[in-house]
């Protein structure tokens, strides 16, 4: 299937495509051509269904599914309360925007003897997930069928009240199994769409034929799996472990399907978590959940993931909306106890590197190489890209004749790299393996009689960088990226400390980003100071002056530590500009270690969508 992304940044992964809303979907039917021709056409209506009603942010990274295990012993016969999953279905549609709620999964045991009596109890219940069009699975757990039999049992109390009929309405419904008790959905999330499978207690052989099919025919959206048997744990070791049947499940559906990262299951006591590598060495995350042993039958405890792809990691935390909402004057002491659970087993976070995890079935593209001309704007002074062979010369691509010069000292030279930053319109850099006592390495510098020598920059300016600071362990406090020879002194300035460069773009002994110059209209430096930069790590900086004041950005955010006081023009002593080397006293102390990628200076301010990463 043909699928293209959705504009060029890297930022913005897949939206891929969904089965139609409503299609029954038969074990073992999925030839390619049908698969992807399904597809197609289903993004098109899901996209104008537009997942009406969701009431979130679909493209915000962070988002919320909300995980319901075992109700039971609410829908017991004459001896439940239907209070509590009121309570916790209330809070989900109250918090949805919020929380940015985008899924509600429940794992199964919704009641406790299979009885349509107590479906018919349950039933009104979901109805408020319904009335809000929130989207919603159901699974069948072992207290809901007849648990002797696979899913092709036949009719069911449970099938008649959350049967596919249910489910078809909803813009997330992809479709089930011919028996009904097997179903999936694809939602929209963080700008991208994720696929959900809801399987039985016992699928047969040709509900996982189905399910696998189902995967196929979504190659690079990721699954979160639930079902109501998988892994259990004991008390007094939260680390799950398999039983037999969640190893057929394992060897069935999970091990050969990378697009799998994430189970949650119910059905056994108490919670717990483990993870196992698939067949492609990616981590699954593997998750327990129940509460029905707790006071009041668990009160409808609910289990919040909370994904943030910005921090690739998902926060999990459980909480009982039931007991939460009573008056705390009235609460009994047993439910004071169970407001939330924040023992590391039911409050903790999964490091999870998103793009790294699902690189094997939905990787980010590279972002297409940009030519220099398209680069060089008005008002730029000088553009310098490190995407060559090592050079004595690394050319202006402005057209203002600012072509540097490569200087050694000791030490080894700089070298060509096919490393990048992932916005980097160069699709190179190079490797400076800078040091000092005594300064080794290469560096970089204009001509003598270089236009850029000479320039104050009244109307302001932007200078710009992609760069990766070398890991190594060694000393390279102070090392400098960008500077201007000449001191304060040479230029006429008496500050606090005239032997210090006119300008100088450096990073502190602890990695702080520091821009450093005195401007024309002041007698002494001023400094702009960022926080520290993490090494061996891809970064873009700016320095930007609007004619009166000076901010720093990195990967276009600004930063805290920029003057107030007003700051216009750079002072010249009519001297070279450094790259990749900075001096005290116009002597070179130490050259920079890293990787640097492509540098631009601009006569004027820029917005951060005018940036090179941009």
């Amino acid at each position: 299937m043909d699928e293209t992304y959705d504009g060029t940044s890297r930022r913005r992964l897949l939206q891929a495509g969904a089965l139609g809303a409503g299609a029954v979907i038969a074990p073992g039917v999925f030839g390619a051509d049908e698969a992807a021709a399904t597809t197609q056409a289903a993004e098109a209506a899901q996209a104008a269904a537009g997942q009406a009603g969701q009431g979130g942010d679909a493209e915000d990274p962070r988002f919320t599914v909300a995980v319901v295990p075992d109700t039971q012993y609410l829908f017991d016969l004459d001896r439940g309360d239907s209070a509590p999953l009121r309570a916790s279905f209330e809070y989900l549609v109250e918090q949805r925007r919020d929380e940015n709620i985008v899924f509600v999964a429940h794992l199964g045991d919704v009641v406790e003897n299979a009885q349509a009596s107590e479906f018919a109890q349950a039933d009104p219940v979901f109805k408020i997930l319904d009335r809000a069009r929130m989207p919603y699975s159901v699974l069948a757990g072992n207290h809901d069928i007849d648990a002797s039999k696979d899913d092709t049992r036949g009719d069911s109390a449970y099938l008649r009240i959350f049967g596919p009929q249910r489910f078809k309405r909803m813009a997330t419904y992809g479709g089930s199994t011919q028996n009904g008790y097997n179903s999936y959905h694809v939602f929209r999330a963080a700008g991208r769409q994720w696929l959900l499978l809801a399987m039985d207690w016992r699928p047969s052989d040709a509900s996982f034929a189905w399910a696998r099919g189902v995967i196929a025919a979504h190659p690079r959206l990721p699954v979160i799996l639930t079902t109501h048997e998988l892994v259990n744990a004991d008390h007094g070791n939260p680390v799950a472990y398999f039983t037999g049947h969640g190893n057929r499940v394992w060897d069935q559906l999970i091990e050969d399907n990378d697009q799998i990262f994430l189970t949650l299951n119910g059905h056994f006591w108490p919670p717990g978590r483990t993870t196992r590598k698939n067949a492609a060495g990616n981590d699954v995350h593997l998750h327990l959940t129940n509460y029905q042993d707790r006071y009041y039958g668990g009160s409808a405890m609910i289990r919040l993931y909370h994904f943030d792809l910005a921090r690739n990691t998902i926060d999990v935390e459980t909480i009982a909306p039931w007991i939460l909402g009573q008056d705390p004057a009235r609460r009994s002491e047993l439910a004071e106890g169970e407001i939330e659970l924040t023992d590391d087993t039911n409050r903790f976070s999964v490091p999870i590197d998103f793009e790294q995890r699902f690189a094997g079935f939905a990787p980010v593209p590279v972002r297409p190489a940009r030519p220099a001309k398209q680069l060089v704007i008005p008002g730029t002074a000088a553009y310098w890209r490190f995407d060559g062979p090592l050079a004595d010369t690394v050319t202006d691509h402005s057209g203002q004749g600012n072509h540097l010069t490569r200087v050694q000292l000791a030490g080894e030279a700089p070298r060509p790299s096919t490393e990048f930053h992932p916005d980097q319109p160069g699709h190179a850099s190079w490797l400076f393996a800078g040091g000092k006592r005594p300064a080794r390495g290469g560096y970089l510098r204009t001509a003598d009689n270089a236009p850029l020598n000479a320039m104050t920059f009244t109307k302001g300016y932007t200078v710009e960088a992609f760069v990766k600071l070398t890991d190594d362990g060694a000393d390279h406090a102070w090392q400098g990226l960008l500077s201007r020879m000449g001191t304060g002194k040479d230029a006429g300035k008496t500050g606090s400390d005239p032997l210090e460069p006119v300008v100088n773009l450096a990073f502190s002994g602890g990695r702080q980003l520091q821009w450093a110059v005195y401007p024309l209209d002041n007698n002494d430096t001023f400094t702009n100071w960022g926080h520290e930069q993490v090494a061996g790590q891809w970064f873009h900086l700016a320095v930007v002056n609007d004619g009166r004041h000076s901010t720093l950005y990195v990967d276009s955010s600004p930063l805290l530590r920029n003057p107030a006081t007003p700051s216009n023009g750079l002072a010249t002593a009519g001297r070279p500009w450094l790259v990749g080397a900075n001096h005290y006293d116009n002597v070179i102390e130490q050259a920079f270690a890293g990787h640097i990628g492509e540098l631009r200076i601009v006569t004027h301010a820029l917005t951060p969508s005018q940036f090179l990463n941009a």
